[in-house]
């Protein structure tokens, strides 16, 4: 089985392509280094997808403009599921985010756009919403550098971008299943904390300014606006394993950086 994966060279979507490897499947990476352009929809996008049986969206824009978010995933979207049905492709999955319908960032104005392609697309779909990945807090800790870490004050349920990876090769090798249940780690976490206990990890020191973002964002950001949905709770698959602190001690060496890049998702 032949798997595409748009964005395969970022994050999660180096994961997804040794999962796909250890499954025995042969993945197919889909971006600019590899000579396709998803945002133009190049030909070589047409080629890339030949013989393909399905396609792993986890393609990203680094921005917090609705306006930038909202043209990249509309036409991202558009080029793969245009060149799918062309290719045949049988089945598009899309990686997508906790609580994009309920916190109003910019950014998650651009992945529900993203859904919203995929829905009335010509192949069939499977959207997996998944938390911030544990990668999050050290990228709002090395957004801004300096003495001060600015953090917005966010309930999550962070979860292993590894255990995103193997989640979505479980789907795309499946049938398609509409909206996937709700994807989480295993324990809901503060933001502000798991910054502070980022920094203790590396060994460093740097005060962590809490800041609530204003109005109904702040409201849903430390209210229950990302955390997975509650009829999801029990559902296979809904819940990773590995904790934040689990991950910490694995990937954070004390005085570095973590082995992983972050991805963007907001917050």
């Amino acid at each position: 089985m032949r798997v595409a994966v748009a964005g395969g060279t970022g994050l999660v979507g180096r994961y997804v392509v040794e999962e796909l490897v250890a499954a025995g499947r042969e993945p197919v990476v889909l971006s600019r280094s590899r000579g396709v352009d998803l945002v133009a929809g190049s030909a070589g996008l047409d080629a890339a997808l030949d013989g393909v049986d399905a396609v792993v969206d986890v393609s990203n824009v680094t921005t917090t403009s609705a306006r930038k978010s909202v043209a990249f995933f509309d036409a991202v979207g558009r080029n793969l599921l245009d060149a799918g049905e062309r290719a045949g492709v049988r089945h598009h999955v899309v990686l997508s985010i906790v609580g994009i319908d309920r916190v109003g960032l910019g950014y998650y104005r651009g992945k529900l756009r993203q859904e919203d392609v995929v829905r009335g697309g010509p192949v069939p779909w499977t959207v997996l919403r998944a938390t911030q990945f544990h990668e999050f807090a050290e990228q709002t800790l090395d957004r801004v550098p300096g003495p001060f870490a600015v953090v917005p004050r966010m309930r999550t349920q962070p979860i292993a971008a590894r255990e995103v990876a193997r989640q979505l090769v479980t789907l795309a090798t499946g049938p398609a299943q509409g909206m996937a249940p709700d994807l989480a780690g295993p324990r809901v976490e503060q933001l502000v904390d798991m910054v502070r206990r980022l920094l203790r990890a590396r060994g460093e020191r740097r005060l962590v300014v809490p800041v609530r973002m204003p109005g109904a964002v702040g409201a849903a950001m430390t209210g229950d606006g990302q955390l997975p949905v509650a009829d999801a709770a029990d559902a296979p698959g809904a819940r990773g394993g590995q904790t934040f602190d689990e991950w910490l001690a694995r990937h954070v060496v004390r005085g570095g950086r973590s082995s992983g890049r972050p991805s963007v998702r907001g917050g």
